[in-house]
């Protein structure tokens, strides 16, 4: 039985409930975490910290909790429901107020849930541990603050369901410009003939925690040259290799797109190493 947490207390998960006033509820007004943790040791905790706490500067949000509280309210749900390999979703909305209004309300506590599910332990970069995703380009239709990690997820749940309606499992972004964005649910990484290409951060673009543990492995472990700048759509038509980068998938080969091979159809080179990398220092932001 899965043992969540909310606002001060471990439940089971089907006992959880919130008030349908909750701003979370009727507004989206919240935001969220989604760490990895294998063998029962969260991953990369400091940056999963770092990030919320911008995501609730961004909305103006005050946790209630502090750093080292959240990481032993994490620590503890993820004993209770038995360590190994699990993801922890962590929100924290503005809470419960008397009455329906688009301005903040005043003197009401946030909301703070947690609950975890099983994972699969990804892949150690040997094309037959891969998760390969074939995917559909699409233009980016979100809201202009992505790099806040809302609970309003609409935007990207219709594109998602643009992907799966063609019969793809990802979707491509991209803005008016055809520069590359990101995923429904991931930042990207092109390989352009032998360079390492991601867009630059901005507020089209989310700052996965994932993405930048990529780019710091990639740094100190490899000669590679690696652009952070905008990325053309026709960049990513010709590319060799193109990955995925998310908590629960670290490094994911897209080998389809629009239908078509990503270089010759399987798992690259570059991809494999990058994520080896990963496992062997998944746990050195720590």
């Amino acid at each position: 039985m899965t043992q969540a947490y909310l606002n001060g207390a471990f439940t089971a998960l089907e006992d959880a409930h919130i008030s349908p006033m909750d701003r979370g509820f009727l507004f989206g007004d919240g935001v969220y975490e989604v760490i990895p943790c294998y063998d029962g040791q969260l991953v990369a905790m400091p940056y999963h910290l770092e990030r919320l706490a911008q995501s609730l500067s961004g909305i103006a949000l005050t946790s209630p909790h502090s750093d080292d509280a959240l990481t032993s309210i994490l620590t503890e749900l993820v004993n209770r429901n038995g360590g190994g390999d699990l993801g922890v979703y962590l929100q924290i909305t503005r809470g419960a107020a008397p009455k329906r209004q688009h301005a903040f309300p005043e003197h009401i506590e946030p909301t703070v849930f947690a609950y975890t599910f099983a994972i699969t332990p990804p892949s150690d970069g040997s094309p037959e541990t891969a998760k390969c995703f074939s995917a559909v380009t699409r233009t980016d239709q979100r809201w202009d603050r992505c790099h806040i990690k809302s609970t309003a997820l609409l935007g990207n749940v219709l594109h998602m369901m643009e992907a799966i309606d063609a019969g793809a499992e990802e979707v491509l972004l991209f803005n008016s410009d055809d520069e590359l964005t990101e995923a429904a649910a991931c930042n990207v990484f092109v390989v352009c003939n032998g360079t390492v290409l991601t867009p630059a951060l901005d507020h089209q673009i989310l700052p996965g925690v994932t993405r930048r543990q990529c780019l710091e492995l990639l740094e100190a472990h490899t000669d590679w040259p690696v652009e952070i700048r905008p990325v053309l759509r026709q960049e990513v038509a010709q590319a060799e290799e193109i990955w995925l980068s998310s908590s629960t998938k670290e490094l994911a080969p897209i080998v389809k797109l629009d239908g078509k091979a990503v270089g010759d159809g399987k798992p690259g080179r570059m991809w494999a190493v990058a994520q080896k990398l990963f496992n062997e220092y998944r746990f050195s932001a720590n």
